[in-house]
């Protein structure tokens, strides 16, 4: 691979950051955080392992509050523990060359009904439309049916949760703060007029349907500098909703334009981190796609989803030509990344990678979480081991 002229390996700067290439690493829930949603030893290993080569770190989604849905051993950022912990993580990144983003998740509808009644907090969603008949049957069983947010708290969610949360990842350090508006929680429920079918200011509309992510956007540039602000987007997505927005383009585009009107103001965020027309999560390739996103955006994007090597092992040559199409894209990896700590070396020198285990993404434990080899390292791991990750703070 020829990487002399390729921007895929030169500096670009994001925000007021410069990051020393234009590959990330994208949001990937790993819950090895305790049951208290603190960061732990085995978090700040993994991130600062895959900073080493100097890449974009965007760390797992991470949660606004209690009150907004709660997963287990997925870590949150609401208490100063929680941003103390963080701290350590985003401390260590930095020393090593790295540069990292949280990411702000609050769940909505598909939160877990049962542990939202043992904590005494109720299910709720931009509409109380459950995600499946599984989930309602759950919710019904937990006492706990989902209720549509009232106005009174869909201000609290701006102003007190979000605002919590963004002011403590901004005392931790982070370089950016990216809410997460993809995938189906509760900021693309608002969006998606299959998942939002309100009568109030916050519903209807394409124009009421963003405003709740417009008003937010808008209180935190008051919070933080807006250039460490971004957002992750999905326009075609079809996971944890019943459909992919019928009107994703229409939609989308709106959305863009409010938010290139406002970087054409001096309140532009960092970037946008967009899900790329290729993902389906059963490996198939969408006949629709996302290119809408490149003709209204004039900043920075980051695209991700399904990037993998072209057909032979070793050989990259179609990041290498996105990456080139212009002189704004970082290219975005999840599971490759999660296998090989030194995913961009191994990439710029044509070195094979280490195969991901899907069966122990979500597990809990050190193994199959710091129990990848970087390049020409050996590791012995045994996945008998339970190691479990200690608090940071």
């Amino acid at each position: 691979m020829t990487t002399s002229k390729s921007n895929l390996f030169k500096p670009i700067k994001v925000g007021n950051t410069t990051i020393k290439h234009r590959i990330a690493h994208l949001p990937t829930t790993r819950s090895r955080a305790t049951a208290e949603h603190v960061p732990t030893d085995l978090n700040k290993t993994y991130y600062t392992d895959r900073a080493k080569s100097g890449a974009l770190i965007i760390a797992e989604a991470t949660l606004i509050s209690l009150n907004q849905g709660i997963y287990p051993h997925v870590p949150g950022i609401w208490t100063q523990q929680q941003s103390d912990a963080w701290k350590e993580i985003v401390d260590s990144v930095h020393a090593v060359g790295g540069k990292i983003a949280v990411q702000l998740w609050a769940l909505g509808r598909v939160g877990n009904a049962k542990l939202l009644k043992e904590n005494g907090l109720p299910l709720t969603g931009a509409s109380p439309i459950y995600e499946h008949e599984q989930a309602e049957k759950d919710a019904i069983e937990a006492g706990n049916p989902i209720q549509e947010l009232t106005q009174e708290q869909i201000k609290d969610l701006i102003y007190n949760q979000y605002t919590n949360a963004a002011r403590l990842a901004d005392a931790a350090g982070f370089d950016f703060i990216e809410l997460h508006g993809a995938n189906g929680y509760l900021i693309e429920q608002f969006i998606s007029p299959v998942t939002n079918k309100r009568t109030d200011k916050y519903g209807g509309s394409i124009e009421n349907r963003s405003r709740f992510l417009f008003e937010l956007i808008d209180h935190l540039n008051t919070v933080v500098d807006p250039a460490k602000l971004a957002i992750r987007l999905s326009p075609l997505n079809d996971f944890q909703v019943p459909e992919v927005n019928p009107s994703a383009e229409e939609d989308y585009t709106y959305i863009i334009e409010g938010l290139q009107q406002r970087a054409d103001e001096g309140k532009g965020l960092a970037f946008i981190d967009v899900v790329d027309e290729r993902y389906n999560p059963d490996g198939s390739i969408r006949p629709r796609t996302v290119q809408f996103v490149d003709k209204v955006w004039k900043g920075v994007l980051v695209k991700g989803g399904s990037f993998t090597y072209d057909k032979k092992e070793g050989e990259w040559t179609t990041i290498q030509s996105v990456a080139d199409a212009d002189d704004r894209t970082l290219i975005g990896f999840g599971r490759h990344f999660i296998a090989n700590p030194d995913l961009p070396e191994r990439i710029k020198n044509g070195h094979p990678l280490n195969p991901y285990d899907r069966s122990t993404f979500y597990a809990g434990y050190n193994y199959g979480y710091n129990t990848y080899p970087f390049y020409g390292q050996e590791i012995k791991a045994d996945p008998e081991e339970k190691l479990a990750g200690k608090a940071l703070a």
